[in-house]
């Protein structure tokens, strides 16, 4: 059994914030290439990012979601990009610990490893002796071109029982790698798609679902750790939100930074910064910042309190997860709007950072477990006393 030394959540964030520099000066090569920098994420490993969700055992931090929240939160300020494919990383590395302990063995004898995946089922899955064989595509696979192992999702048809959502881990090897990877926002996480065609997974690297989001696995040596107790949908959506507030941390950085330059062109204001319009802007947008930081920490109390608890999730717990979430993009989005349409028609260039983080962050927003208005609906729906019309609960 490894050990090491698990340093703390402040050094976790100290060491994030010591990397912005570097991931500042790559963000712009990273949306150019459509993919994240060699030097970011060497850099990313040498800060112990990839340990964060891996088990103690085998080197691992076992980081609780809080901590997360704080380190991406330093990185978003970066480079969105970046920030989301670490945060993307911990959570299909956490999937990973749900599976058999030799399953584990496997997947983290690999140092630093890198583990993409998706949630989505569009591919099929057939049983055959000792395993399952799949077919399919998946789309937006973030930091696949950096990945070891890719956790998938495909119905399995055939067998017992009707067709059902299955989870499987498959080196990244056994997949084809489709380079579609063309946007508007988030360009630099090289969200590409991946392709399998007839791919053998062995029955031990396969999961159901339905089981993993009601909280079951089958790992013996994590069945008791706090961080692997919580359900995949609250722990998915802990995991995401400290890249969005580094965002609009990054945004109101890069407004202040070319604020004492500027001045409001076509009035009389020769600084922008002696304008009432701008105190109300910026006053507005910095609430706005707080007021997403109060939600992503009250998502990320109640998954790593009910983790140390070993306590169950109520139906209402597990929709406000994910209104937390959804409150997290659509505050720092309005925050982000508001900053960047107060930087005026200079903003455009490409070399002004808040062009770039209007449109990730708008990217954000727009992603189907992330989206503000889907979140909203789900948790009024709950309150209401309906059952949910969604698994990803």
């Amino acid at each position: 059994m490894l050990t090491t030394d698990v340093p703390t959540r402040e050094e976790l964030a100290r060491r994030a914030s010591e990397l912005v520099p570097l991931l500042r000066k790559n963000a712009a090569w990273a949306e150019e290439n459509r993919r994240v920098h060699e030097e970011s994420i060497e850099a990313l490993a040498d800060a112990g990012v990839f340990k964060l969700r891996v088990p103690l055992r085998y080197g691992g931090y076992e980081a609780d979601t809080r901590t997360l929240v704080d380190v991406a939160s330093e990185l978003g300020r970066a480079d969105g990009s970046t920030s989301w494919v670490a945060s993307v990383y911990w959570i299909p590395t956490w999937m990973a610990c749900l599976f058999p302990d030799q399953v584990q063995d496997e997947v983290f004898s690999t140092p630093d490893v890198r583990i993409c995946g998706t949630l989505s089922p569009t591919a099929m899955a057939a049983p055959v002796e000792g395993g399952i064989v799949v077919n399919g595509k998946w789309g937006f696979i973030s930091g696949a071109l950096h990945s070891h192992w890719q956790v998938v999702v495909a119905i399995l048809v055939g067998g017992e029982g009707e067709p059902a959502p299955i989870m499987a881990l498959v080196p990244i090897s056994d997949l084809q790698v489709a380079d579609d990877w063309y946007t508007a926002g988030l360009k630099g996480t090289g969200s590409v798609s991946t392709i399998a065609q007839d791919v053998f997974i062995p029955s031990e690297r396969v999961l159901h679902l339905g089981a993993v989001v009601q909280g079951q696995h089958a790992s013996q040596a994590n069945a008791d750790r706090p961080i692997y107790r919580a359900p995949l949908l609250p722990v998915a959506s802990a995991s995401s939100v400290g890249t969005v507030v580094g965002m609009a941390k990054g945004a109101s950085e890069a407004f202040f930074e070319r604020l004492p330059e500027r001045k409001i062109s076509y009035t009389a204001y020769g600084s922008q910064s002696e304008a009432p319009l701008t105190h109300l802007q910026v006053a507005d947008a910095t609430m706005k910042i707080d007021e997403a930081e109060f939600h992503a920490h009250r998502l990320t109390s109640l998954v790593d309190t009910k983790g140390v608890q070993g306590a169950a999730w109520t139906l209402e717990e597990r929709a406000r997860a994910r209104a937390d979430m959804g409150a997290v993009c659509r505050l720092a989005k309005e925050a982000v709007d508001i900053f960047s349409t107060a930087s005026g028609g200079s903003s455009i260039y490409s070399h002004v950072p808040i062009q770039r983080i209007a449109r990730d962050i708008q990217a954000v927003n727009l992603h189907a477990l992330m989206h503000p208005n889907t979140n909203a609906e789900l948790y009024g729906r709950i309150l209401c006393g309906l059952e949910p019309n969604t698994l990803y609960i």
